[in-house]
């Protein structure tokens, strides 16, 4: 088994995430701070290089990574969660219907469960334990936070403690046998 660490990359701001709509399936372009916060994500980690990279489907996360100096494998399994009907919704009009729901205690209707994105972080996971070296991850706020949290052995919804900004870093490691975050949520 890799001793590596996993690079988490959330990609930079677009439209929607700035304005805190849920943001799985539609794939909208970075913004003018969301090219800049990926080129900076670039000079934080200064040329460093990885034994595998890779990247969601997704535009967003694929851009960030090339404005950032890296190709990668297309994973998708990193795109983010599936918001089914709450695409495009922020959790304010979410919770006119719902009151008190967030995408940690409640599924959208058509769209994954907490444990549905448990899995596939868990696959994600596997992938980069077996290579030796450290592995890049280019993808999205809600589905690195459960990676993170499977990473930790804890539950999918314990994502919920993690904020994760647009253009952020994030390490995962160990500390002897044990996994641990190393750093989080870093930005330029």
């Amino acid at each position: 088994m890799s001793r590596g660490e996993l690079w988490l990359m959330r990609h930079g701001e677009t439209e929607w995430s700035a304005a805190g709509r849920h943001t799985s399936s539609t794939d909208l372009a970075l913004t003018a701070e969301g090219e800049r916060k990926a080129a900076m994500m670039g000079r934080l980690l200064a040329g460093r290089t990885f034994a595998m990279v890779l990247s969601s489907p997704l535009r967003r996360a694929r851009e960030t990574c090339r404005l950032a100096g890296y190709t990668a494998e297309i994973a998708p399994d990193l795109r983010e969660w599936g918001y089914g009907a709450y695409e495009g919704l922020t959790t304010a009009e979410i919770q006119v219907e719902k009151p008190g729901w967030t995408i940690w205690n409640g599924t959208p209707p058509g769209g994954e469960s907490a444990a549905e994105v448990g899995a596939r972080a868990d696959h994600i996971i596997e992938l980069a334990v077996a290579v030796d070296g450290d592995v890049a991850l280019f993808g999205h706020g809600h589905m690195l936070r459960v990676l993170a949290a499977r990473w930790l052995r804890l539950e999918p919804t314990d994502g919920r403690l993690l904020a994760l900004s647009t253009g952020s870093i994030s390490v995962l490691g160990y500390e002897h046998e044990t996994r641990v975050v190393e750093a989080w949520n870093r930005t330029g």
